[in-house]
């Protein structure tokens, strides 16, 4: 038996050789091509005889041949023919190879299936071979149970991603519904200001202040009282209580229609806490002054809080600022000037003296050369002539080369405390006159050649703009030699406002270079303190005390007229 599959062997070498020989396959080909002389003569004669299927397509019919010819030749394939036909001669059934994945077996899953399946099954076709499944990693095809009963054993991942806030128990909610119910029944004719109070206190869990704007959003219009309705209509919708405080006092302050909190939609809280604070009891004799501090308080809040610069607040805004705790602070502080986040009344009394000080035709509009006398002319005229150009910040005011109240807000709080993001990036604009994001040595020299002019005029010793370039890369720390970016000062905030300092702030650059250590130190100790804080307090005793000593002698002037006119004299 041996022996005849050695011959049978021999003879399959032989028949694979000669068909291999490419005289005997140029034979072959003549003589196909003799049987049908022309491409469209063969498939004209092939469409007439559709009975021989080998004559209606020769071409394929030869590939094919030549592509089996190949296959036969393989050593694996001469060994699989060869064991077919020792099983087909021992009277074996014969039986597909088993089919590896790896692809060690000459014939493909789909050739498989079509040779060695059923009699009684068509062959599928090779795309429905395998069921639809996706595919599954080659460790889990055997001994792996379905994903849906793997996802049964395992430990579900807990819930973190709560869009509308984290869910808040039953109980909890209940007690808060039995709140509403108690206070509405104490209520019955409708909440008015002191029912509001309590509404957003002991429900929304907010502080008092918060009650002014609630009680005029959700009041209709001819009505002194709101109605249970409205309240439980507002308080459903909402879903207040299931929200977070920050949410809450989002949905308080803002306008039915619109996604964010604009200034306007601040002054109704203004007014409640002029009107309700013990701190501010004193200026409801002077209700102008009144408007301008409610006015102060908004820029200082739009100034730390509205990062975009488009003038209004999203609920991101307010849960990365601390308004609200501002706000809880104020609540229970009686002593106004204690709250020194945006509701100081001496942080006020500063900013409105300073203002009064430069506009000296008090028409409330401050122009280049009334700002050139800020703080005893320390400034630089290139560095003015930069804020004008509006490159820190476009202007509010609509006349053309003058400065309005809250532009000037922006102004001394970003020159004051050079310290946070908004100061930083608006010097590091005026700064940067090609706009491309960094500061290089000819824009610092710009500004600094006026620096040491100044200083010659004032029998000062200057110093090169070699050796100050030098200190300030030796302090900063720039990642790349003599380019500072934004990202640059910010990460050493606490120095990068000594640059600004040296390039348009005379006074102050003189100051860095005569400091006293042990005053830097007690600065430094004092760090609950912001650099706008220490200016403002020292200003203000300042300030205080020349009106006393202007009291004294008899010089001090209060001018009683209306407030249109912005002719009043500061009545501090």
């Amino acid at each position: 038996m041996r022996g005849d599959g050695d011959v049978q062997m021999r003879k399959l070498h032989v028949d694979i050789s000669r068909s291999a020989d490419p005289e005997h396959r140029n034979a072959k080909n003549a003589l196909l091509t003799a049987d049908t002389p022309h491409p469209a003569a063969r498939a004209a004669g092939s469409f007439s005889d559709s009975g021989h299927a080998q004559s209606r397509f020769p071409c394929s019919k030869l590939k094919l041949d030549n592509l089996f010819l190949q296959w036969l030749s393989l050593p694996e394939s001469q060994k699989l023919v060869l064991g077919l036909l020792e099983e087909a001669r021992n009277g074996r059934a014969i039986s597909g190879p088993a089919v590896e994945r790896a692809g060690s077996s000459p014939l493909s899953p789909s050739s498989a299936n079509a040779l060695f399946a059923n009699a009684n099954t068509p062959p599928l076709s090779p795309h429905k071979c395998k069921a639809p499944h996706s595919p599954v990693s080659p460790s889990r095809r055997s001994g792996s149970l379905p994903l849906h009963k793997q996802a049964r054993g395992a430990a579900a991942i807990p819930r973190f991603y709560f869009p509308g806030g984290r869910p808040v128990p039953e109980e909890v909610l209940a007690a808060a519904a039995a709140r509403v119910d108690a206070l509405l029944a104490v209520y019955s004719g409708g909440l008015t200001i002191p029912g509001m109070k309590q509404l957003v206190k002991e429900v929304c869990e907010l502080p008092c202040v918060l009650a002014y704007p609630l009680f005029y959003k959700l009041i209709t219009p001819g009505e002194t009282t709101v109605s249970h309705g409205a309240v439980r209509t507002w308080l459903a919708q909402r879903q207040i209580t299931q929200a977070e405080p920050v949410v809450r006092m989002y949905e308080i302050l803002r306008k039915e229609e619109c996604q964010w909190v604009a200034q306007a939609d601040l002054k109704s809280m203004l007014a409640g806490i002029l009107l309700s604070h013990p701190g501010l009891e004193f200026l409801q004799e002077t209700p102008e002054f009144q408007d301008r501090y409610a006015e102060t308080v908004i820029f200082r809040i739009f100034y730390h809080l509205d990062r975009s610069g488009m003038g209004r607040l999203t609920l991101r805004d307010l849960k990365r600022g601390d308004l609200l705790a501002a706000l809880r602070q104020l609540d229970e502080e009686e002593d106004v000037n204690k709250v020194l986040r945006y509701f100081s009344y001496e942080h006020f009394y500063v900013i409105y003296c300073k203002w009064w000080e430069l506009d000296s035709d008090h028409d409330f509009l401050v122009s280049k050369n009334d700002l050139l006398r800020y703080g005893n002319h320390s400034l630089t005229y290139r560095i003015v002539e930069r804020i004008f150009t509006q490159a820190a910040r476009p202007f509010v005011s609509k006349v053309e080369g003058k400065m309005g109240y809250e532009d000037f807000v922006w102004f001394i709080l970003s020159e004051e405390d050079k310290t946070n993001d908004v100061s930083l990036e608006y010097w590091f604009r005026c700064l940067d006159l090609d706009c491309d994001g960094c500061l290089r040595a000819n824009e610092m020299l710009y500004f600094y050649e006026e620096q040491l002019h100044r200083m010659e005029c004032l029998s000062q010793e200057p110093v090169l703009f070699e050796d100050v370039l030098c200190q300030m890369h030796d302090m900063l720390a720039p990642a790349r030699e003599g380019v500072f970016t934004l990202r640059d000062l910010k990460k050493h905030r606490s120095l990068a406002g000594t640059l600004f300092n040296i390039l348009f702030n005379l006074n102050k650059f003189i100051a860095f270079e005569t400091r006293d250590p042990f005053l830097v130190r007690q600065e430094r100790e004092d760090a609950g303190l912001s650099d706008w804080d220490r200016f403002a307090r020292a200003e203000y005793v300042r300030l205080a005390l020349e009106e006393e000593g202007d009291a004294e002698d008899g010089d001090t002037k209060i001018l009683d007229e209306p407030w249109d006119s912005h002719s009043l004299e500061a009545p501090f």
